[in-house]
């Protein structure tokens, strides 16, 4: 008996708009595995989960997106990396700094009056966290997340099918006994 097992070759496409972007055909599992338990790990440290970003601090929550765009970007092909990662520096509508790194464009920002910072590929974050969704599925193999500590993922849903049949607490509790 024999098995066959094809590698991917072609590089996995999204498509944003009028932009694709182009992730690795194949992401090794232990390296997938290790930039997943790193993102999981940093969003813990700052306080953020990742199933509720509503409840964030704004400055945490820009923090937050930030380093889901570095994950993703992990999983891409260079140029889309590119695209994706990087922040332009605006002043008065004109660009006057190109980064990669949130914190530098931070700091380079706060040396011009009025300047803000912009991802180049601006998009909702519905849209972050669609990317993020599918990513997890395709690399993490086919489930809602990698395997990582217990300490970096959180309580999974309840298994399908029936319930058990003792009774609930809010019966147990109105029962009468002896009458």
């Amino acid at each position: 008996m024999r098995k066959t097992i094809q590698l991917h070759t072609e590089p996995h496409v999204v498509e944003v708009g009028d932009v694709e972007l182009l992730f690795e055909p194949e992401v090794m599992g232990d390296a997938f595995v290790d930039a997943y338990a790193e993102l999981a790990e940093a969003q813990k440290a700052k306080g953020v989960n990742l199933e509720n970003l509503a409840d964030a601090d704004p400055g945490v929550l820009r923090k937050t997106l930030r380093s889901v765009r570095v994950f993703l970007a992990r999983q891409m092909l260079p140029e889309s990396a590119e695209l994706f990662t990087r922040l332009d520096v605006v002043v008065g509508g004109k660009v006057v700094g190109s980064f990669h790194d949130l914190d530098e464009a931070e700091e380079f920002a706060a040396q011009h009056p009025g300047a803000l910072i912009r991802d180049v590929l601006r998009l909702p974050t519905r849209v972050v966290a669609e990317i993020l969704e599918w990513i997890v599925e395709l690399y993490g193999g086919g489930g809602s997340r990698p395997t990582t500590s217990s300490s970096a993922s959180a309580v999974g849903s309840r298994p399908a099918g029936m319930r058990g049949t003792a009774p609930s607490p809010s019966k147990a509790s109105t029962r009468t006994r002896g009458r």
